[in-house]
């Protein structure tokens, strides 16, 4: 007879939306043992919970934070506490008042028929149908998602707590945690003023408190609170009768940076127009001391006048029946703001069985407590949350300074209209190569990404673009952060030779008697090969999933050079690394160059004392040589489809690189190249870029990268999930934009027979090919030839299904 595993003992530090939904799905999933310490009184403790609007729109440029708002309006729709439902689906209206906004929302609608969301733009006058009260002479249309409403955050919190309850959770109220326990890198306990509580996982809900609880655990939590304001109206005339809560959409009115929803025969009105009210969240009072200051609640301060005015003002430009109105009530409201504004979500590597579940808005709280619970039953969640994991942010990013400027720049911006190519303002620059200097001398313009500056063009190859003949004119969107020269330094590259900075790319040095078997066992390719080698695998989950791609350089027989993405491919590697396995981050100290083009060897060989030849230093091979002065590691590598190397050296030694380079290149035109022109070179020759074009929710044979799979060779992660796998639904299809002067971006959604099928992942301007190119998830299976068609700001773009790769197929160029 077998034995019954033992319940995991959990303990979860707050019971607002996020706390009650966790315990929920947790004890859904047969953990029972559940623990839910909160300082305040329930079911209203003082947190965000206790006084959130309850506005839920799910439409976002985000596919995941779509997935999780989705999730919590159906499971939010199917609870009820004493016959009321937890969620009123009265819809959601998104006003435009500039031809700005109003393409905005075209391509906000083209995020929701990507992402699943019922949504359409209407007409000025249907706004008025749907919102009497607004003026709809300042409206030029609009976008309403029938199916987005109110969230009852108390009530769906109070429903989720009695289903954990009665599946074995307690919920202790006026437990306030003043320390976490730990033993050996496992977390043990919670300590309270009220005694203390054993656990094998604990998991902070804590909303705003929760770098005070990541404090207590030796865990930072990028996380800044943010007061926002909040009024309410007396009661009006034109709502007078009415006994339904709302029934009306929730509007937004982002042009003025104000949100508003009906409260009966009143209208409650969020602004986001005013000055950020940075919050300290160890500052902010206990429950008790808080109302004894007249406040409502920890969470609510006192309303300010000052910033309300110009709010007001434009309140009552939309709703003339504001004029004659009264503010009622009004307070602001402490929200949790994060560098980049997604929740921070999932476990400590350095505190295991410490798990973070925060900066989560009501929104996205019964979603992120799905994904988190399955990521803690099952080990991983069924959606991708690499933009939400915890160690996404790199060190220089979690500052208190950083944290702070960045998660107030991120409240000033919440609805401003933001190109995806956009960066933040400040603190710039954080992050430069050793060749920022010379960059800047060449007239680079720079756009930034995990901290790095990036070139993605110099204006000093301007003159190049009078020999590239007409180019087809952008509309202003697609030209924001674009210029011709990408097409110029594209073409120098397809030609000549061109030095691109690939610093910001991260390396991780892997050494120790154990690597080999290591690296063998988590990726999905073959590393059994002699040094010198470079071999191209996967990092996947066991379900198959494609956590990151990699290139792994075997420099020696225990020491590797591997290319990873983001920092929670060094987290993976760690958590899973034996005693005899050493791995370190060696990006910050090191630099590269990629030198690319068919003159590349003309340009590299006469600076080194190795034979560069194709015979000599074949396709994915490595070496360690000299360019001139400059000890290299040389990688035989191209993610642009050129002959071509990649030359890594230490931080120190990086300028002496770039100009010997630089020198030696001149009397064969070399220059410089951005990252832009890199984009489409990269996808003319079909390379995926991981995080865009494939995540974890992928498999390697659907997203086209099975050849970097062996199946043949020993057990590795994720193997007998992909043995197991049947045929694939879904391809990550080429496409070809049929009119030469179209272009889109990314993203949109990707019409077959006239009906929604898939969405654009990376899409750039193949000027190699004169045709924009796009990746898409559709159905597997569509032809070669196939018709299709992209919605690009409310516009049918007609675009064809092609074979991949659709430059240079047979890799001559390359190979040679």
């Amino acid at each position: 007879m077998s034995s019954t595993p033992e319940i995991p003992r959990v303990v979860v530090i707050g019971a607002g939306i996020v706390g009650c939904s966790l315990a929920d799905e947790l004890t859904a999933r047969g953990w029972t043992d559940i623990t839910v310490l909160e300082q305040g009184p329930l079911p209203a403790p003082g947190g965000s919970t206790s006084h959130a609007p309850g506005l839920v729109f799910q439409t976002n440029s985000s596919k995941t934070l779509t997935a999780l708002a989705r999730y919590t309006v159906e499971k939010f729709a199917s609870l009820d506490v004493d016959g009321v439902s937890c969620f009123h689906q009265v819809g959601g209206l998104e006003l435009a008042t500039t031809p700005d906004r109003l393409a905005e929302l075209h391509r906000r609608a083209g995020y929701a028929a990507s992402w699943g969301v019922r949504g359409e733009i209407v007409s000025a006058a249907r706004c008025k149908e749907l919102w009497p009260l607004i003026d709809e002479s300042l409206v030029l249309g609009g976008f309403h998602t029938p199916d987005d409403g109110l969230a009852r955050a108390l009530l769906a919190s109070r429903a989720q707590m009695a289903r954990a309850c009665a599946r074995g959770a307690r919920f202790l109220e006026r437990h306030t945690v003043t320390g976490i326990e730990r033993e050996d890198g496992r977390v043990t306990g919670v300590v309270t003023d009220r005694g203390t509580f054993p656990a094998d996982h604990v998991v902070s809900a804590a909303g705003f408190w929760g770098p005070v609880i990541g404090r207590m655990a030796g865990i930072d939590v990028p996380l800044q609170p943010l007061a926002h304001q909040y009024a309410r109206t007396g009661p009006l005339p034109e709502l007078s009768g009415a006994t339904a809560e709302a029934s009306k959409p929730i509007l937004r009115f982002q042009d003025r940076d104000l949100y508003f929803r009906e409260h009966t025969d009143r209208i409650g009105i969020g602004s986001y127009a005013h000055r950020p009210l940075p919050v300290d969240p160890f500052a902010v009072l206990p429950y008790d001391e808080a109302r004894a200051r007249n406040m409502d609640m920890p969470s609510s301060y006192p309303f300010t006048e000052e910033d309300w005015a110009p709010s007001w003002a434009d309140c009552r430009q939309l709703m003339p029946t504001l004029r004659d109105a009264e503010i009622e009530a009004g307070f602001n409201g402490v929200f949790s703001f994060t560098p980049d504004g997604m929740p921070v979500l999932g476990e400590s590597r350095r505190l295991r069985g410490f798990w973070l579940a925060e900066a989560v808005w009501v929104t996205h709280s019964a979603g992120v407590a799905k994904a988190v619970a399955e990521w803690m039953v099952d080990g991983r969640p069924s959606i991708d949350l690499h933009e939400c994991d915890l160690t996404r942010f790199e060190e220089a990013q979690r500052s208190p300074s950083y944290v702070l400027e960045r998660g107030a720049q991120q409240f000033v911006e919440v609805y401003d209209v933001i190109h995806p190519l956009q960066p933040m303002e400040r603190p710039r620059p954080l992050r430069v190569s050793p060749f920022h200097a010379r960059q800047q001398q060449l007239g680079a313009y720079f756009l930034e990404g995990g901290g790095w500056e990036r070139p993605h063009w110099y204006e000093a190859n301007a003159p190049l673009v009078d020999a590239l003949g007409p180019l087809p004119a952008r509309d202003a969107w697609s030209a924001r952060h674009w210029s011709p020269v990408a097409a110029a330094e594209a073409k120098a590259t397809r030609e000549g030779v061109a030095l691109y900075d690939m610093t910001p790319l991260r390396r991780l040095e892997v050494t120790g008697p154990g690597s080999l078997d290591f690296l063998d066992r988590m990726t999905s390719n073959n590393l059994r090969k002699k040094p010198g080698a470079v071999t191209y695998s996967l990092l996947l989950d066991a379900s198959g999933g494609i956590r990151s791609d990699l290139t792994v350089a075997r420099l020696a027989p225990d020491r590797f050079q591997v290319g990873a993405n983001s920092p929670a491919d060094l987290d993976w590697l760690l958590r899973h690394a034996p005693a005899d396995v050493h791995i370190r981050d060696i990006t910050s100290g090191t630099c590269c160059v990629g030198v690319w083009g068919p003159l590349s060897r003309d340009l590299v060989q006469p600076l080194t004392p190795d034979d560069f030849s194709h015979e000599s230093f074949g396709y994915f091979r490595a070496k360690e040589t000299y360019i001139g002065h400059v000890p290299v590691t040389a990688m035989r590598l191209s993610y642009v489809g050129e002959l071509g190397w990649e030359l890594y050296t230490t931080a120190d030694l990086g300028l002496r690189l770039w100009d010997t380079l630089w020198e030696a290149g001149r009397e064969l035109g070399v220059i410089a190249a951005g990252r832009s022109a890199f984009n489409s070179l990269r996808l003319e020759k079909g390379y995926r870029a991981w995080g865009v074009d494939m995540t974890d929710e992928h498999d390697p044979f659907e997203a086209g990268v099975g050849f970097a799979v062996r199946m043949d060779r020993d057990d590795f992660v994720g193997k007998a999930a992909l043995a197991g796998k049947g045929e694939a639904t879904r391809r990550l299809t080429p496409l070809l934009l049929d009119d030469p002067a179209a272009v889109v971006l990314g993203k949109e959604p990707v019409y077959v027979d006239g009906l929604p099928a898939g969405y654009v992942t990376s899409a750039s301007y193949g000027y190699t090919l004169g045709r924009c190119v796009a990746y898409a998830w559709l159905p597997a299976g569509l032809p070669t030839g196939t018709g299709v068609h992209i919605e690009y700001v409310g516009e049918k773009v007609p675009a064809t299904v092609a074979d991949e790769p659709l430059f240079d197929p047979k890799m001559t160029r390359i190979r040679r």
